[in-house]
């Protein structure tokens, strides 16, 4: 082993570093040194050096995702390259399996997409282009109707949610974040009972969880794909383009103390969108783009207070906050606030829609 790789790879604890050189020793590539990429909330994810091209992507998968996503995002991804769109693909082992099982776990490596992701977006320009990116996603694949071998159960589900939060308040009353908690759990059980259902839709091939650093940009900030595709699933669209929208149009990060929601940016992504996907959504669809925005907030404010005081799932920064709970309360505020921000924007929101899908006359 040369000092590079020593010197790279003691980023990395000694436990990982063990894992990922066997779980490596299954490919056909050679590689030098590993770096932690950070950012995500749910797989632990390692950037594999090679001594020529960009390298490659190695991940460890949460629990939570069975094994046979990776057949879904080797087939789907196949299919965005076979039309020209750039995507990361799915790299085989020697004996061509798609993942590698070490200790209870699954690992894969996916070729890497020479490009950075971002937290938030700083402008309405960035928002254009991630509507683009998704835009061109859906309109790929909107001809896939053939059923996906892993079938993921449907992640929007407020009503889901709501009950998850309440049995997480049942079960955790001596948290110490348990007021906290219980404040935010009336504001989103009072608001999510304002907001209509999805609109009836046919169910389309969707990346499930766009937010914004699901998507890579180059350096001139030019969109180039997007990644984490554990979540494809048919399903209605209007929840997909609601958290992307969430994401995209709340400029700053999730966990920020103030939060609000970007009229201008939701303009440019559904500018950038729409250029892509005409025809593509149906007046109920893309009308119903508002209210389900609010309702994704909302879900996701659910999830991350259920977390606060079960502190089990996702992802969170000790350098910032003291511990798991912390950062999920905040997230979860955040994603209240935002939803508060839009909820008193309806009406605009819902102009700037009618002018993009209809050319300004109303449905």
């Amino acid at each position: 082993m040369q000092s590079a790789q020593i010197t790279r790879m003691s980023l990395i604890s000694t436990q990982l570093t063990a894992a990922a050189t066997t779980v490596l020793a299954a490919y056909d590539f050679q590689w030098h040194s590993l770096s932690l990429l950070t950012g995500g909330l749910i797989n632990t994810t390692l950037r594999v050096e090679t001594l020529n091209g960009p390298g490659y992507v190695l991940q460890r998968l949460h629990p939570v995702f069975d094994e046979a996503v990776n057949h879904n995002l080797d087939l789907v991804t196949r299919e965005l390259a076979r039309q020209g769109l750039t995507t990361p693909l799915l790299i085989r082992t020697r004996e061509h399996a798609r993942a590698v099982p070490l200790d209870g776990a699954v690992w894969r490596v996916l070729s890497r997409v020479p490009g950075h992701s971002v937290d938030a977006l700083s402008d309405a320009a960035g928002a254009q282009v991630a509507g683009a990116v998704l835009g061109r996603f859906h309109a790929a694949l909107a001809d896939w109707h053939a059923p996906l071998p892993h079938i993921r159960p449907p992640v929007h589900d407020p009503a889901r949610h709501l009950a998850a939060l309440r049995g997480a308040l049942a079960a955790h009353p001596g948290h110490r974040l348990y007021p906290e908690v219980v404040r935010l759990a009336l504001a989103i059980t009072t608001q999510l009972a304002d907001l209509p259902a999805w609109p009836a839709g046919p169910a389309r091939l969707v990346h499930g969880d766009p937010k914004i650093s699901n998507l890579l940009f180059d350096a001139q900030g030019r969109g180039l794909c997007l990644v984490d595709l554990d979540t494809l699933a048919h399903g209605p669209v209007v929840p997909e383009l609601g958290d992307a929208f969430r994401s995209w149009c709340n400029p700053g990060p999730e966990d920020a103390p103030q939060a609000s929601f970007a009229l201008d940016f939701f303009a440019a992504a559904i500018e950038g969108y729409a250029s892509q996907t005409a025809g593509l959504l149906g007046p109920a669809e893309w009308m119903g783009l508002v209210a389900g925005t609010q309702t994704i907030y909302l879900e996701l404010a659910a999830r991350f207070a259920a977390d606060a005081l079960e502190e089990r799932y996702f992802g969170w920064s000790p350098a910032r906050y003291a511990t798991r709970g912390e950062h999920n309360l905040a997230r979860a505020g955040n994603q209240l606030a935002a939803a508060q921000d839009l909820a008193q924007q309806a009406d605009a929101a819902t102009a700037i829609l009618v002018r993009h899908f209809t050319g300004g006359m109303k449905p």
